[in-house]
């Protein structure tokens, strides 16, 4: 992500057409975008500080989530449009991506151990680690607002509620079910000390070798459902679109499994010869992991 980026989504047809949702001026629409970026980047600079302490940059991925809630609630505070959808729409990012980053902070950040995604990064920036490492918290920064525009959206748009609110909280829903209960899920088989450098098949992780990250991309269209209310709102539809490029290509699969094949080696690759990568769906025979 780029500031290029960031003026091409402030300079959209969204604040061409005259308004934010039908409820918010292009000049609010702007100053609150920057304000978000303002803040988010703000929190970032402050762990990035922080890690050159520690050598640990863990806590970038509890700060990544919470940094969408705060934006939520600010343009739900600050924003124009029919208060029972913007108030709507901070809470429930408020109370997704907080409780994401709860679970991140006690699955991860309070171990005192970088996590190994982060750990191979440091390994192969070397004496660059640092410099590196300031640019990635910063394009966390920078990502929260770009995928924040939903958010920005549905809280400027002006019109009643309607089918498309109702959508969006029943998608929600599910992704807050679905993702507490695959986190709770690994979380029980971690504790149990003979599961140690075994893969987890228990529950919805038989269907999906990522249900976790399959149920935070519901999270992201029932958001998107939100801004169709506005004018233009199906621009939200493009925050959906790059989370799962992200999950599928860059951040999220890749580096995770990569990581699952250093600790885990050949019980990992069986369970990916018979498991859904992101999609649920039923595992396939494999008489070399039956074995």
């Amino acid at each position: 992500m780029s500031t290029a980026a960031l003026s091409l989504s402030m300079t959209s047809p969204v604040l061409a057409e005259g308004a934010v949702g039908g409820g918010m001026s292009p000049a609010q629409g702007l100053e609150l975008s920057l304000w978000g970026w303002a803040v988010a980047a703000g929190v970032m600079f402050v762990l990035w500080l922080v890690q050159l302490r520690t050598k640990d940059a863990t806590e970038v991925d509890v700060a990544w989530a919470a940094n969408l809630g705060v934006l939520a609630l600010l343009y739900a505070a600050r924003a124009e449009g029919l208060a029972e959808r913007r108030w709507l729409v901070g809470g429930l990012v408020a109370l997704a991506t907080w409780r994401l980053a709860l679970y991140l902070y006690l699955d991860r950040g309070r171990k005192g151990v970088e996590d190994g995604r982060y750990a191979a990064l440091r390994a192969s920036w070397g004496a660059t680690a640092n410099a590196k490492f300031f640019v990635f918290f910063q394009a966390q920064a920078l990502l929260d607002v770009l995928l924040a525009l939903p958010f920005l959206l549905a809280a400027g748009s002006g019109e009643p509620w309607g089918a498309f609110d109702a959508a969006g909280v029943a998608l929600v829903a599910v992704g807050i079910a679905g993702e507490s209960l695959a986190d709770r899920q690994l979380a029980r088989f971690r504790a149990e000390p003979r599961n140690k450098g075994r893969t987890c098949r228990a529950g919805l992780w038989r269907f999906s070798r990522h249900p976790n990250y399959f149920f935070q991309w519901l999270l992201w269209c029932g958001y998107a459902c939100f801004a169709l209310s506005a004018p233009w709102g199906w621009l939200g539809f493009a925050s959906p679109l790059a989370m799962l490029g992200l999950i599928l290509f860059v951040t999220g699969i890749p580096p995770t499994e990569a990581q699952a094949l250093r600790s885990r080696g050949d019980d990992y690759r069986a369970y990916q010869r018979t498991t859904s990568a992101f999609f649920p769906w039923f595992p396939k025979d494999d008489a070399a992991s039956a074995r």
